[in-house]
């Protein structure tokens, strides 16, 4: 995919797409970073990490003019790293499968570059009405989150260069491992949490009970972080549930 009709050998811009049965939000994906690049006129490519899939999220990156890469980890970490060593981009943007871009977005993450900051994230807001709980729910966790100044997995955005130097995601961690990433950039640098939010499913808190997701969090709390070195009892990000009729 190349915004400008420029030959595609040397983009400018990579973005990584890590996805697991993502033929429902895939295509919103991909349709949100192909409008946010044609304002910005930049050269880029998007790599889609099919981790596992047994659905068409294959067929769709093709058909989009993605780069495919597919591995069988069943671990974000993991591809997100795979996408991040393959791309040839000056310029990463990690993005998850069920996350939109906004052009101003976009620009305003390469100004923040320019202007010498080693990366960033933003915040984020639901694509559409969260029940009343899941929606108290994501401003809370939002607010005390990025105020900590550390980036969502969902968008990640710096410069291939220092996605090398930190050496990419930590995959002893099969989750929350864009904290580490964030840590990793900030010991390098300004790291800045962008104002203008990407937009994200939030299919979590409409596909999960509130007792659920109280119990889940509660159980990471009490296990400590070595609960992220192992794929059990993390089911919020790999029980697999995904929506139909993503818009």
């Amino acid at each position: 995919m190349n915004a400008t009709n420029l030959p595609n050998d040397s983009p400018r811009i990579s973005f990584v797409i890590p996805a697991h049965n993502e033929e429902h939000e895939l295509p919103a994906t991909l349709s949100s970073i192909r409008r946010a690049t044609a304002a910005a006129r930049e050269t880029c490519e998007v790599i889609v990490v099919d981790d596992a899939s047994t659905d068409a999220t294959a067929e769709i990156a093709r058909a989009a003019g993605a780069r495919l890469i597919a591995i069988n980890r069943r671990q974000i970490a993991a591809a997100r790293n795979a996408g991040g060593r393959a791309a040839r981009g000056e310029i990463l943007f990690f993005v998850d499968a069920d996350t939109r871009l906004t052009p101003q977005l976009l620009a305003d993450a390469l100004r923040a570059l320019a202007e010498g900051y080693v990366g960033g994230s933003a915040r984020v807001v639901a694509d559409r009405e969260l029940p009343f709980w899941g929606a108290v729910f994501l401003r809370v966790f939002a607010t005390l989150y990025f105020s900590s100044g550390l980036g969502a997995g969902a968008f990640l955005f710096t410069r291939r260069e220092l996605f090398e130097r930190i050496g990419g995601f930590d995959e002893q961690y099969f989750a929350g491992e864009e904290v580490f990433f964030s840590l990793a950039l900030k010991q390098r640098g300004r790291f800045i949490i962008l104002r203008e939010p990407f937009i994200t499913s939030a299919r979590k808190l409409r596909m999960h009970s509130p007792g659920h997701v109280a119990r889940e969090l509660l159980s990471l709390c009490f296990r400590g972080p070595n609960a992220l070195r192992t794929r059990e009892r993390l089911a919020l990000w790999y029980d697999g549930k995904r929506e139909h009729g993503a818009s």
